[in-house]
């Protein structure tokens, strides 16, 4: 399938970038995307994002403004804040962070002094870079100290985390991460928190739609903040919000501005407002259900052929896959199912021997095939290719790949993205 040309003024001013992105359309209608941090927005969040909002500068937030002409754009944030609080349920929303790191920062900011303890799942277990990591500025500027997984069930253990955190006596505590295919027990943090006298920020980039479809637990009763990006299973733009009880507002929004940027992007902020509209629809609740049970029946079929999933399988959007078993390392086999027209990444696993840009695993979510309307009954047909694809990968048969592209096209061709120009 070939899709239309699109973008006319791009083209006409710029025709060696208009053709890229026309090529990255091309690539995102023909793949199956698996990459669980990837999804498609609707056509709404993209004009949205590209709006003379942009031509806006609007530092401070709104009624509280350093420039004027804010009439609109103060209505627009408001908006934004009004449906994240509906949505989530939530006392304050800040809609202004750039993106999931600066959110993050900004929690520091709010909350901790540099040099303080910190607390967070290590980067190899399953967390995230900024939840103290040592390679971070969070684990530069912090000391970081990390909690992992069970090695032989690959969960939390909390018995652990309550120890650690009782001997470390942290500033803050982190739940949630990149890399975690359970539920995430957010009231036993919760616990350990208040016990030893914590923070509790609940990082819930990956599972914020989930969260907000009813798919996933909330944090909202158990955490003192809670950070998220707008995109991922949200289906929002590149973009981050932070929320918080009524009792962290200011401290919140000091850290955020001024503390750590000038004015926020308007065009992302509107393109959020339009991503919690369509979140609080009936549809974007039976949408998030549908990714994990998509996640669970692409699980179950892999498991029957023979792959080794971290935990077991899976209770949301992510899978987490080690290889050893198949005898393929996880950035090989990633490069060939690329090339099969699968999109994953490879991913460490916990307690991984190999190192991190050369890691055992693979990691793959349903987030964005699930938005193109692949169903529980597809998955079989998913967990085909990807054995197929590791199998080539091991072999080195890439006339394997070759015709495990093609049917992937044949079958992404039924399904078009949302978003993507259409024949």
């Amino acid at each position: 399938m070939t899709l239309p040309l699109s973008h006319p003024a791009l083209s006409a001013t710029d025709p060696e970038l208009a053709a890229l992105v026309g090529a990255e359309e091309q690539l995102q209608a023909d793949t199956l995307r698996l990459i669980p941090s990837e999804n498609y927005v609707s056509q709404a969040v993209l004009e949205a994002s590209g709006t003379v909002l942009q031509n806006k500068y609007s530092e401070g937030y709104a009624g509280r403004r350093y420039y004027e002409g804010q009439q609109n754009i103060d209505q627009v944030e408001r908006l934004a804040t009004a449906r994240a609080k509906a949505l989530f349920g939530v006392d304050h929303a800040n809609v202004q962070p750039y993106s999931g790191s600066p959110a993050n920062l900004a929690v520091y900011l709010a909350f901790a002094e540099p040099g303080d303890t910190v607390m967070g799942m290590a980067l190899p277990m399953g967390g995230h870079l900024t939840h103290g990591w040592g390679v971070s500025a969070t684990g530069k500027w912090f000391r970081g100290v990390q909690y992992g997984v069970r090695q032989d069930t690959g969960l939390i253990d909390f018995d652990e985390v309550r120890d650690l955190a009782l001997k470390e006596r942290p500033k803050l505590i982190f739940c949630g991460g990149t890399a975690l295919p359970r539920t995430i027990d957010f009231a036993a943090f919760a616990e350990i928190a208040r016990e030893s006298g914590a923070v509790l920020v609940a990082d819930v980039a990956h599972i914020a739609g989930l969260i907000a479809g009813g798919a996933h637990p909330s944090p909202v009763p158990h955490a003192d903040v809670i950070s998220t990006t707008t995109h991922k299973t949200l289906r929002g733009p590149r973009g981050a919000m932070l929320m918080s009880r009524e009792e962290h507002a200011k401290a919140i929004d000091k850290a955020v501005f001024p503390g750590l940027q000038g004015g926020p992007h308007n065009q992302t902020t509107a393109a959020i407002a339009v991503a919690l509209h369509e979140a609080a629809q009936p549809s974007f609740r039976d949408y998030a259900h549908a990714v994990v049970d998509n996640a669970k029946a692409l699980a179950e079929a892999l498991l029957a052929r023979g792959f080794d999933l971290v935990s077991g399988g899976t209770d949301n959007h992510l899978i987490l896959m080690d290889l050893t078993p198949k005898d393929v390392p996880g950035k090989v086999a990633a490069k060939a199912l690329d090339r099969a027209g699968i999109v994953v990444n490879y991913n460490t696993v916990p307690y991984d021997p190999r190192k991190p840009f050369d890691p055992s695993g693979v990691r793959i979510g349903t987030p964005s095939l699930t938005s193109r309307g692949l169903a529980t009954e597809h998955m079989p047909a998913v967990a085909d290719w990807i054995d197929r694809g590791v199998t080539a990968a091991r072999t080195g048969d890439e006339d394997a790949l070759a015709a495990i592209r093609a049917e992937v096209a044949d079958l992404m061709a039924a399904f078009p993205a949302p978003g993507l120009p259409t024949d």
